[in-house]
């Protein structure tokens, strides 16, 4: 770079035919520097003593406009979306338009929105039903009991909740399996019975919790006789948790298999008959027929829960049998 005569503004011609050893200034550069001395400076020092920091200097700076200029231009692009945005930027009317809907996925869970809906709403409806009696039917220091279970019930009842969907996602892997093999069974029986000593480990977890509610009801209120109302809550409580953690093993395991049409049915029905009685209970409070307190309406939604666990793992046993028997030879 430094003999080249195409180059005359930035170096000499008589400097051309000089070889300049720059082994020195290397060394120079790389080395130990004298004391109190920088590297970098000796280093500038000695090319300037040569006259070519300046040729280097002006051949950087003709290389950078050189490639600047033959560099093609850079054009603007707009920001681009990723994953399900894109074709670009999101707008309320692309949630509005049919047109945007990818067929063939809508068609592949359209089977899968009214068992889930109608799961949804059969689970709600059943606390909508205990909330409305508990505040149409019990008295002042019975609904202060139930907002104080029903506070603690809404933090442990999470705990098992996910037991639901984490079925929902290790059961269809083996569900699916085309082959109908004595393995295939087997792998189901498996999953599923593991599914439930989890339910029922969380069963137990959640009731040890329970019992420590007469020791922490204090810290909701200090009314002796609120707490001897939420204590009185606590076996119908108790009840509902233990086999909470089945129900929901249960029911992902179901929804696992795609037994939508059983799921529906069910839910539909619980839809129904567990407010039905919740309403029974609050006509026979107002008449005076029966004693109506927090007690008797926990154990009126335990008894709701259990059955419906019962529901699901009967169900579920049917299924297993139905899958031995569809063991190819």
């Amino acid at each position: 770079m430094f003999g080249s005569k195409k180059h005359d503004n930035i170096i000499n011609e008589e400097d051309e035919t000089n070889r300049v050893d720059v082994t020195q200034g290397i060394m120079e550069l790389t080395g130990t520097s004298a004391e109190g001395k920088s590297r970098r400076k000796q280093f500038r020092a000695f090319l300037g003593s040569k006259n070519l920091l300046k040729g280097i200097r002006l051949q950087s700076s003709y290389e950078s406009l050189r490639l600047k200029k033959d560099r093609p231009a850079r054009v603007k692009s707009s920001p681009k979306s990723r994953g399900f945005l894109a074709d670009g930027k999101l707008t309320l009317r692309d949630y509005l338009s049919v047109s945007k809907i990818d067929a063939p996925t809508a068609k592949e869970f359209a089977p899968f929105v009214i068992p889930v809906t109608t799961t949804s709403i059969g689970r709600i409806s059943g606390y909508i039903a205990m909330s409305h009696v508990a505040s149409s039917t019990l008295g002042t220091f019975d609904m202060a009991a139930h907002q104080i279970i029903f506070s603690i019930f809404c933090c442990l009842t999470p705990i098992v909740d996910a037991l639901s969907q984490v079925a929902q996602s290790f059961v269809p892997s083996i569900h699916g399996i085309k082959a109908k093999s004595e393995a295939r069974a087997n792998a189901l029986r498996k999953t599923i019975n593991n599914f439930r000593k989890v339910g029922a480990m969380f069963g137990v977890l959640l009731v040890s919790l329970v019992s420590m509610i007469p020791l922490i009801s204090r810290y909701f209120t200090s009314d002796p006789l609120v707490m001897q109302k939420v204590n009185g809550a606590i076996p119908g409580v108790a009840l509902f948790l233990i086999v909470h953690g089945l129900m929901c093993g249960g029911e992902g395991s179901l929804l696992g298999q795609k037994d939508l049409v059983f799921l529906r049915n069910s839910y539909a029905l619980f839809f129904f008959t567990v407010p039905a009685y919740m309403l029974r209970l609050k006509y026979r409070a107002l008449a005076g027929l029966q004693t109506v307190g927090i007690g008797t309406m926990w154990a009126a939604f335990s008894t709701y829960n259990l059955i419906r666990t019962t529901i699901f793992h009967v169900r579920l046993a049917q299924l297993q049998r139905r899958t031995n028997r569809q063991i190819e030879k």
